[in-house]
């Protein structure tokens, strides 16, 4: 018997049923809600079109374009305009634009004449990480204090919505890490590590092709559950899974030869199994709430004209940083009109996701008179909360991985995959998938 359970129709889950049943096996996918697509999730209302969740997808890898190309999505692609190039940092209270090269760093703003000279001395640094390096430690190592507070803080602050002191180098940025090791040098390796990537068919992120869909990113999870059709299961919560016999399991009283775990680790310990899961309730996801309001283009000083900004823990302000959606692709607002998505939380202040929406949004609003320039209220509004958010990888990931394996090990057809395991992004969330499918077709030859 090859029947395939998997639970939680998330991209991931989506992404590993549609593999598996391209290769004509037998797939059921559980979803305790009414809906699939997990965090990706898009609203269209009053002429605008919010993404609650992931904004776009990175095509890091040639496996995420073809899949797309697979569902007859290609033409549905919708790629960013120029001005997504522009990305924007605040410092001392300002949005300065950050340099998309290295002469441009020379005469940037972002960075002070001292952080510039602190870079020079990178490839000279003979020290290397070790596995229990914090990122936070692993940046001031290597460029210096103020490029973490600049830089790096921020970035990580839009990626993970996370802490650089307590991210580890090597779970939350392996590729970073990667280089250390293999050139010593992150200026070196980004050079040379250039022809590996090319070689592993894989694209760095600063120059891997970013695209959505006409209709928003629910498209993708929308079609991936079309093609499925019957086989997901909406409403349909898994309590247990237990094993009758080795390789047979039974979930919601029917039986399976593999079972795969495409839930975000928090729920994991809710499910009633042979073997234990509750280390993975100490994996944290950090609350963010999602603020997307609608503006007149000319209640902003600021042109927009770019991506988003990005506000350094340093700023000290309520937002984390906002998206520019109706800059970086069409049909995002109504003509005249712009939308911002504003990010709230995360683990520099978790308890302001949850705070009172009229409190969030009036502290919103003064980030934004005071940064872009604002004169008016939003002509629209909506506010997403993630309770849970984004898996943090932090120092000490190690335990979770290790523990993962050690279930796959000791019980046959038993497989994890997901944010929490392969990386956080929507492309490592589709990969996940690819290669748990993979995993499963091999095993069964």
């Amino acid at each position: 018997m090859q029947k395939i359970a998997i639970i939680g129709a998330g991209i991931t889950g989506l992404t590993a049923a549609y593999e598996l049943q391209q290769k004509g096996i037998d797939v059921t996918v559980f979803e305790a809600s009414d809906r699939v697509g997990g965090c990706i999730k898009t609203i269209q209302q009053d002429g605008f079109l919010v993404e609650c969740g992931p904004n776009s997808i990175l095509e890091t890898h040639p496996d995420v374009g073809k899949l797309v190309t697979r569902l007859g999505l290609a033409g549905n692609k919708l790629t960013p305009g120029t001005e997504a190039k522009n990305r924007f940092i605040v410092r001392n209270g300002k949005p300065i634009a950050l340099p998309t090269s290295p002469q441009a760093l020379l005469n940037s703003k972002a960075f002070s004449a001292k952080a510039k000279w602190r870079l020079l001395k990178e490839p000279f640094i003979k020290s290397k990480s070790n596995e229990q390096e914090s990122l936070a430690d692993f940046v001031v190592r290597r460029l210096g204090q103020e490029f973490l507070d600049y830089a790096i803080n921020p970035f990580v602050s839009g990626v993970y919505a996370g802490d650089p002191a307590k991210l580890s180098t090597c779970h939350a940025f392996p590729k970073l890490y990667a280089l250390e090791q293999e050139y010593g040098s992150l200026i070196k390796g980004a050079v040379k590590g250039a022809k590996a990537r090319k070689k592993r068919a894989e694209t760095a992120s600063k120059d891997a092709r970013m695209f959505t869909f006409d209709d928003g990113m629910e498209v993708l999870p929308k079609q991936l559950a079309g093609k499925l059709g019957d086989a997901v299961q909406l409403n349909t919560p898994v309590e247990s899974i237990q094993m009758l016999d080795e390789g047979i399991w039974m979930v919601n009283r029917q039986e399976f030869s593999d079972v795969v775990l495409a839930i975000p680790a928090h729920a994991h310990p809710h499910l009633n199994t042979p073997f234990d899961l509750d280390l993975f309730s100490e994996i944290e996801y950090p609350p963010v709430a999602s603020v997307s309001l609608g503006f007149n283009l000319n209640d902003f000083t600021h042109p927009l004209n770019g991506f988003g900004m990005l506000i350094p823990a340093v700023e000290s302000r309520f937002s984390l940083g906002a998206l520019f959606p109706s800059s970086i692709f069409s049909e995002r607002a109504p003509g005249g009109m712009t939308l911002l998505t504003v990010f709230v939380g995360g683990a520099r202040n978790p308890e302001w996701a949850l705070m009172n929406q009229d409190e969030m949004l009036a502290n919103v609003l003064e980030d934004l008179h005071k940064l872009l320039g604002l004169d008016g209220k939003p002509d629209f509004s909506h506010i997403s909360i993630w309770p849970k958010a984004i898996p943090q990888y932090t120092v000490g990931y190690e335990r979770f991985l290790n523990r993962m394996q050690d279930i796959e090990t000791q019980f046959k057809g038993i497989h994890f995959a997901g944010h929490y395991r392969d990386g956080i992004s929507v492309s490592n969330s589709i990969r996940s998938g690819i290669d748990v499918a993979e995993q499963i077709t091999q095993q069964k030859e």
